[in-house]
């Protein structure tokens, strides 16, 4: 009797342990950007959050040149498919590029989070920023809208791995904007580091 009970408690544990899900919202900089899918870093991830003792489900929903209001578009269908604990929101950079208002884009956000949140689901939230090109007081409105919706909604912020990338020049394209294929193992390991402070 008391082995069948240990049994059943081990494998609730294990089923406890095997149930957390990430799902990634994001766009290029999440979905392998021009090289095979299966070296792109959230396909990469799972191994690396193993590494640390952390067996999650990843669900990389990114596709590349996705805005905001793209992400808040297709959210609810892909809140209600996979029924994520975690979702990872990578969204703003193609905004920015454009050069949409900050207002939109924390807007959407927002909108977001709180979708997460109404599915009983943790939102994670990825700081990014815009090219200096863009002028010093765009830049630093764009950038702002992280740490404040973070404080605002009580969310994890996660820094932008693309920061520590663009330091490696044999790293990033040609472009200026998406990384290497090179530099996928990496930023993997960078996330899968960030979540383990996120997700106990």
């Amino acid at each position: 009797m008391i082995k069948l009970v240990s049994l059943l408690c081990t494998l609730l544990f294990s089923s406890i342990v095997n149930s957390n899900t990430l799902l990634i919202v994001g766009d290029s900089l999440s979905a392998g950007y021009k090289m095979p899918v299966e070296n792109s870093w959230p396909v990469l991830l799972p191994e690396k959050l193993k590494q640390q003792n952390q067996n999650i489900k990843i669900i990389n929903a990114s596709i590349s040149g996705d805005t905001s209001g793209n992400g808040l578009a297709r959210l609810p269908a892909l809140l209600t498919k996979h029924q994520p604990d975690y979702v990872l929101l990578e969204l703003g950079a193609n905004d920015g590029l454009r050069g949409f208002s900050p207002d939109i884009v924390s807007n959407n956000l927002s909108a977001m989070i709180e979708q997460v949140k109404t599915k009983k689901a943790q939102p994670i939230l990825m700081q990014l920023r815009v090219p200096t090109n863009y002028g010093k007081r765009y830049g630093d409105a764009f950038s702002s809208i992280y740490p404040s919706l973070s404080e605002e909604k009580g969310i994890p912020l996660m820094p932008f791995f693309l920061e520590y990338v663009i330091t490696k020049p044999e790293w990033m394209m040609s472009d200026g904007l998406h990384p290497k294929e090179i530099a996928q193992p990496w930023i993997a390991e960078f996330i899968a580091t960030e979540l383990g402070k996120i997700i106990k």
